[in-house]
Formats: C-alpha cells, sequence, structure tokens
C-alpha cells in the first residue's frame, strides 16, 4: 500500500523532492542547461534580515564597528565646519596666530579620524569573516544533513560554486557595505543638520539634485540584481562543466572529444560573458551617472554662493564648508551606487546559499519514532516494495526477498536492472513508495537512520579514500579505535602487507582521492575501514569489479573474513564470486525473476545459466 497519509515518513522526503524542482533540478540527472535559466523575482529584503540574523551573532565586532563609524563621521562632519571657520575668523582678517591654531586643531580632527577609520576597517573584517565562517558551517552542516538525491541531481562544481564562489561574494560586501551603510546615514543626516544650520536656503538649492539622482538609481537598480542573480547560476554552470571534465579528462582523451569539451564549454562561457556584459556594463554606469550629478550640483552651489556673498547674505568661509558638505552629502549616495554591483552579487549568491539551507533535510530523527537497537541479528525483510527515482517509472516493482542473519545473498542481473536500488533502500538512502522493509522484524522506517547505518557496512566499486594519513582513513570506519585494532583490521582486510611496505607505513600520506595507491590497495583499505566498523549487514557492491585477477583473489579473502557471521549483500557481474552465496537473486526490469543456490540456478537453465556460461566461454578464450 502506499504511504500516502499525512503522518508517512516519506513526506519530507516528497517535500525535499518538490524543493529540489523548484531549484531548477530534473529528477535523475543534474541541473538544467538549455540555455540561461529563468530567474523568478527573489525577496532581497528577506535575505537581508536572514543576513542581519547572522550579523546580530557577533555583537562585539558590530558594537566596535558602529563605534569607532560613529566617531569617525563625526570627525569628518567637523571637518568642513573648522575650514569655514579658519577662512572667516582667522584668514580673512588676517590673524597668523589664530590661524595656526586652528591648524593644529584640524590636523588633529584629521588623524584621529584616520586612526578610527583603520579600527573601524579592522573590525569591520573581523565582523564579515565571522559571518561568512558562520554560513559557511551551516552550509557544510547542511550538506551533510541533506538526502542523497539532493547530491545525484547536482554538480560537484555547481556545489562549490555556492560554497566558495557565493559566500565570498558576501563577505566581499560585508566587509564594505556595513561599514558604509551606517557612514552614509550619519553623513547624509549629518550633513544636512550642519548645511541647515549655516544656510537654509543654500541647503534648498543643494537639495536641487536629489530627485534627479534618485530618479536614476531606481531605474538602473530595477534591472540589475537579475542580472547579477542570472551570473551567479552561470558561474555555477561553468565550474560544474570544469570539475566535470577535469575529473573524467582520461575519458575525454580515449574517446578523442577534446574539441566537442571545448565547443561546449565556449558555449557556457559565452552565456556567461553575455550575462556578466549586461550585469556589469548596468553596473558600471551607476558611477559615472553620479559623479556628473555631484559636479552639476558643485556648480549650482559655487554659482549661487557666489551670488549670495556678493550681496552680503553669506560669507566665503561659508561657501567653503558648503561645497565640502555638499560632496559629504552625495559621497555616500555617490559610493552606494559604485558599489551597487558587489552588493547585487552579494545578495544573489546569499539567496542561492538560503536556497540550500532551506530545502528540507533528511527525516528528522526528532520526530521519527525511534527503536535503538545495541547490536541487531541481521534478517533482512523486503515485502512487495515499490520504489521509482522518477515519480512516473517504478524502478523496483513488488519486489519481496528474505535474508536470514548470516546468509550471503547474490544480486545479479543486467545494468539498470534495480540491483543497486535494493541497496540504495536498504540504507534509507531513499525511501520507498510502497511495500515493507524490515530489520529484525521492524520497520527500517521507524527506526533512527544513524543507528540504522551504524549497523550497515558498505564496500562501494569506487573505494574512495579521504587525503590524511591510511591509519586515520582506517580509523574512519570508528574514530575511537585504537592504532593496534587499526592495524588488526588491516590485517584481517589482507592490507597489512602492502601497507608495511609503504615507506611510513601506516602512516603514509594520502594524496587526493588516494591518487597514490592503486585501486585494489584503495579497496583493501575501505573492506579494512568496514571491519573495523564491525557491521551486523555487510554491503558489497561490485567491489572486485575494477581490479586484476590476482588482485582480485586477495580482495574476495578480505570479503570471506568480512562476511563470516554477518548477512551481506553481494552485488557482482564476477558470477564466479558469488557461487558460494547461500542465495543468488536474479533481478530483471525491477522484479526477482529467479532465485536460488547456484548449482539449483544453472540446473534451471534460464536466465542465470545463460550469464554464467557467456562468462564462462569469455574466460575460456
Amino acid at each position: 500500500m502506499a504511504n500516502s497519509n499525512p503522518s508517512d515518513p516519506n513526506a519530507s522526503t516528497n517535500k525535499a523532492s518538490s524543493n529540489f524542482d523548484q531549484m531548477g533540478f530534473r529528477p535523475g540527472g543534474g541541473p538544467q542547461h538549455a540555455g540561461v535559466p529563468k530567474v523568478r523575482s527573489k525577496n532581497a529584503s528577506g535575505t537581508m534580515r536572514r543576513i542581519w540574523g547572522y550579523l546580530k551573532q557577533q555583537r562585539q565586532a558590530l558594537f566596535w564597528v558602529i563605534l569607532c563609524t560613529v566617531l569617525t563621521s563625526v570627525f569628518a562632519l567637523l571637518g568642513p565646519y573648522l575650514i569655514g571657520r579658519m577662512i572667516d575668523d582667522y584668514v580673512m582678517p588676517k590673524q597668523f596666530d589664530g590661524f595656526v591654531r586652528m591648524g593644529m586643531i584640524l590636523l588633529g580632527v584629521y588623524l584621529l579620524s584616520a586612526l578610527f577609520t583603520w579600527f573601524q576597517q579592522y573590525m569591520a573584517s573581523s565582523l564579515s569573516q565571522n559571518t561568512v565562517r558562520d554560513m559557511r558551517e551551516d552550509l557544510f552542516n547542511q550538506y551533510q544533513r541533506l538526502p542523497v538525491q539532493f547530491f545525484d541531481q547536482k554538480t560537484h562544481g555547481e556545489l562549490m560554486s555556492r560554497t566558495t564562489n557565493d559566500i565570498s561574494n558576501v563577505s566581499n560586501t560585508l566587509n564594505q557595505t556595513v561599514v558604509q551603510l551606517i557612514s552614509s546615514v550619519l553623513m547624509l543626516v549629518g550633513s544636512l543638520v550642519m548645511m541647515l544650520t549655516l544656510s537654509l536656503w543654500m541647503t534648498l538649492i543643494t537639495m536641487l539634485t536629489i530627485p534627479l539622482v534618485a530618479f536614476i538609481t531606481k531605474r538602473i537598480s530595477k534591472y540589475m540584481r537579475h542580472y547579477f542573480s542570472e551570473q551567479q547560476k552561470q558561474l555555477g554552470e561553468v565550474n560544474g562543466f570544469v570539475q566535470e571534465n577535469i575529473s573524467g579528462l582520461k575519458v575525454v582523451k580515449v574517446f578523442g572529444r577534446e574539441e566537442k569539451a571545448v565547443e561546449q564549454f565556449r558555449e557556457i562561457n559565452e552565456r556567461l560573458r553575455a550575462i556578466g556584459v549586461k550585469a556589469q556594463s548596468l553596473s558600471g554606469s551607476m558611477g559615472p551617472m553620479m559623479n556628473t550629478m555631484r559636479n552639476i550640483s558643485f556648480l549650482v552651489i559655487a554659482v549661487f554662493g557666489a551670488v549670495f556673498a556678493y550681496h552680503d547674505m553669506i560669507t566665503v568661509g561659508v561657501i567653503v564648508s558648503f561645497l565640502n558638505y555638499s560632496n559629504q552629502f552625495s559621497q555616500p549616495i555617490n559610493q552606494l551606487a559604485n558599489q551597487y554591483n558587489m552588493f547585487q552579487s552579494a545578495i544573489a549568491g546569499a539567496e542561492r546559499v538560503f536556497e540550500v539551507l532551506d530545502l528540507e533535510p533528511e527525516i528528522s530523527d526528532d520526530t521519527a519514532p525511534k527503536s535503538q537497537q545495541a547490536l541487531i541479528h541481521g534478517e533482512v525483510v523486503f515485502e512487495d516494495v515499490c520504489f521509482g527515482y522518477k515519480p512516473e517509472v517504478d524502478v523496483l516493482k513488488g519486489v519481496s526477498l528474505h535474508a536470514h542473519p548470516g546468509q550471503m545473498i547474490a544480486l545479479v542481473g543486467p545494468t539498470g536492472a534495480g540491483k543497486t536500488t535494493v541497496i540504495n533502500l536498504l540504507t534509507r538512502f531513499y525511501d520507498i513508495r510502497s511495500g515493507r522493509i524490515t530489520i529484525d522484524g521492524e520497520d527500517i522506517q521507524q527506526l533512527d537512520k544513524q543507528a540504522l547505518r551504524q549497523q550497515i557496512g558498505l564496500v562501494l566499486q569506487d573505494a574512495y579514500v579521504f587525503s590524511g594519513t591510511i591509519r586515520d582513513n582506517i580509523r574512519y570506519g570508528r574514530l575511537d579505535a585504537t592504532d593496534r585494532e587499526v592495524e588488526e583490521a588491516a590485517r584481517l582486510a589482507n592490507a597489512d602487507v602492502f601497507i608495511r611496505k609503504l615507506p611510513r607505513g601506516y602512516d603514509t600520506e594520502l594524496s587526493a582521492e588516494g591518487s597514490n595507491l592503486s585501486q585494489g590497495q584503495r579497496q583493501l583499505l575501505t573492506i579494512a575501514r568496514a571491519v573495523l566498523a564491525n557491521p551486523c549487514i555487510l554491503i558489497l557492491d561490485e567491489a572486485t569489479s575494477s581490479v586484476d585477477t590476482r588482485t582480485e583473489l586477495h580482495i574476495q579473502e578480505a570479503m570471506k573474513t568480512l562476511m563470516k557471521g554477518r548477512t551481506s549483500f553481494v552485488i557482482a557481474h564476477r558470477l564466479s564470486t558469488i557461487q558460494e552465496a547461500d542465495a543468488i537473486l536474479v533481478i530483471q526490469d525491477g522484479q526477482i525473476t529467479e532465485q536460488g543456490t547456484h548449482d539449483q540456478l544453472i540446473a534451471r537453465n534460464g536466465f542465470y545459466n545463460h550469464m554464467y556460461q557467456n562468462q564462462f566461454a569469455a574466460s575460456a578464450q
């Protein structure tokens, strides 16, 4: 029966699937690459509120940034006033002593302003780096909590782009715009107050260009964020394509697809260039326009100031002060306009980060019923299980099987028949659409996922090792294991001999993805890792398919040691490796069509016998 009720534990997964679709994913594949993707209107104010939530966590740094910005703004506002007083009180009357004294005061003001500006920038850098550190940690934590389905549907380059480029944009913007925003408000208000104090009419004249500036800014910014959001998406596609081709470079070269890869990259790169030109040219026009408005404002103030001074309505010192305050009044607007492209890029990057953070993680273990067992016996039952990666296509169609504790169950069949899907469901990388899977009689939907997976050991065809020492890679199976336990696990996995021949033995540093080891050596390390974890259920997914015959014998010996006393599921294309299985299940088109021991299936003269005879004939040639 399909799980359709509101309490269905699959509901979270289904919700996650809808969230993935909204992000532009297509089921069973990567992101859509047909031209420039359409970008929905984003919520800039909501994004800013979420960034502000991160900023509030850095209260001490934020306090010092605000305090230094206030003091810097006060000194900046005091400078033009003192210059005006100096001209009117000491330059025009030609009082040299007062002029020198006022000059020393002005010098002190500028030095203090420089000191607080430096400290302000230091604290702003600390604030921005701490903030993006927290965002980066939250994003990485979310990666650990998202279901495997998410990573099956996104390229590694796209995820790296969100973790690096997008967050770097946020960091660069926070480092400048937080200070700029506070300073701009203070300078705008302070300059206006000072100008009103000096002359009401001159202030009104200065305000004449403000409506024009606001109109231009609004018209340009209407399109700017849209272009920057698309630019970030295209950058993610470029990163994904580069990462994919570098990882598969040998395949590209073997099949002579260099020119095709260059052509595809040229198309993707051209889309990034086209959208980048639109975004950068539009944002680049803001600065020159604002500078033009500022120059016009200077001209208007100078002309009217000269007229007013001629009629003794204001002094020369007031005109000089007004020219400075006019610059300070327009400068915040000008600076914000010049940095608007960075601001829009940061908003777009933050939105892409928050899109991932807002995805529904795997079913919360806080809400799912828990059945924690210190040790399970390993009786696994599939009851009429149906599942499909796409809603309209079933990969498994009513699969039923029964594995008794300690049995070795082999899964064979053509590529795409559903063998690996059985494993994905048992480990709850995906959740079933209908039917039931039990371990020791308990529905795995009611089990804590982490507790379930701790009881399952997984050895994959692609043996993955991490950067670090061999000892650390084996200890990954159980972090509290002693060095002696690590070495014993390696001995049981037939890995101890080759490890001790290495220059530094167990302390040998592995390069990225273990490229300084052979495929067979990496596989033995993953088996040692599984031995150390001591799981109750073992899954071997074509663990010997990528190695030579001699290495295969070593791995088979290690696998026999590992499988002893454990319920084991083995996926294998080499039928010679599973002849001793307690039961062999032949899966075709999502259904179990044959099952029995090796001898029973050979005697039946069905699909399994046909596969075996073909492999035997091929090996005999």
